[in-house]
């Protein structure tokens, strides 16, 4: 039903990471960041879901339905399943709570160019609370957007003013690089979220496509003649990018573990890397839209102003 929307405890486990700081701003996200509840719980972060329909069936992402539970929907011919985002009443309801123990709320969504999500939010964020709710367009998705999340987080601890957050967190958002690879193009065109890439389509058979998030939304990056030339090619080009600075990096997929311990392997030996990389599952809502066998690789620097 899309009445029970789920939140990471804003009381108990804010206090649990960040005591009286995170009692004065609290951090919110959607299900398509990725994030893992227990280190969404850990940090007190607050994610509201989206939701996945199959045939008769509503799932919110990541609650009712598990990446293990959701991928062989893909198999069916006939009807695949859609996704939409939370209503502005999903996240009033979360903001309603919050605001019981916090004094501000920073909200992080996926990119307003792939999704209305944070459209939803900016509606609730107007009739809950003017001027204590700051919404944020991610511009991103899946782990690129859990970074920002983190660091509001870690920022907030410190005590750094509300404002200054929202500043540091657009310089953030400036210095994450996100790629990703597919298996097939297949599901971006088939649920209409193929934009820019649409000149990688018409690549002979086996090709791999891989995809930049640039600016919000996905243009194309390049094509390799096999999934590892296509991880080889991410590698090399954050490697060009970021050279010896030291960064935080994550390696996601999508029914697509082998490849992703493979291209974990590459990113420690090419990338400076201030620790082990975050290690991510692509969820059910992303997977509609980017099908089975998909390996994603999200940087940021560990200093980034």
């Amino acid at each position: 039903s899309r009445e029970s929307v789920v939140k990471m405890g804003p009381g108990e486990s804010r206090q649990s990471s960040g005591g009286n700081a995170l009692n004065r701003l609290a951090v919110v996200t959607d299900s398509t960041c990725d994030l893992d509840r227990e280190e969404a719980k850990k940090n007190g972060i607050s994610i509201v879901p989206l939701y996945v329909t199959h045939r008769e069936s509503v799932y919110r992402d990541t609650i009712d339905i598990t990446s293990s539970e959701f991928y062989p929907l893909l198999k069916d011919r006939d009807e695949l399943p859609k996704t939409s985002q939370p209503s502005p009443e999903d996240f009033a309801r979360v903001y309603r709570e919050i605001l019981n123990s916090a004094n501000e709320i920073i909200s992080i969504h996926i990119s307003g160019g792939l999704s209305s999500t944070v459209e939803a939010a900016r509606r609730a964020a107007e009739s809950v609370g003017p001027g204590r709710i700051h919404v944020v367009d991610s511009k991103f998705l899946t782990f690129a957007m859990s970074f920002q999340a983190l660091e509001a987080v870690s920022l907030a601890i410190k005590g750094i003013p509300t404002h200054q957050i929202l500043s540091l967190l657009t310089q953030l958002r400036e210095k994450t690089e996100m790629l990703f690879t597919l298996d097939t193009m297949e599901y971006l065109h088939r649920g209409g979220r193929i934009g820019k890439v649409k000149s990688l389509m018409g690549t002979i058979l086996g090709i791999k496509p891989v995809v930049r998030v640039e600016d919000g939304v996905y243009i194309p990056h390049g094509k390799a003649r096999s999934l590892k030339q296509a991880l080889v090619s991410m590698v090399e080009f954050l490697g060009r990018k970021f050279g010896r600075q030291k960064v935080i990096a994550a390696v996601g997929q999508g029914q697509g573990a082998e490849y992703a311990a493979k291209l974990t392997d590459m990113v420690k030996k090419t990338l400076n890397l201030a620790g082990e990389p975050y290690r991510f599952e692509v969820g059910p809502v992303i997977g509609v839209h980017t099908g089975p066998g998909t390996i994603g690789l999200a940087v940021r620097p560990a200093k980034y102003c």
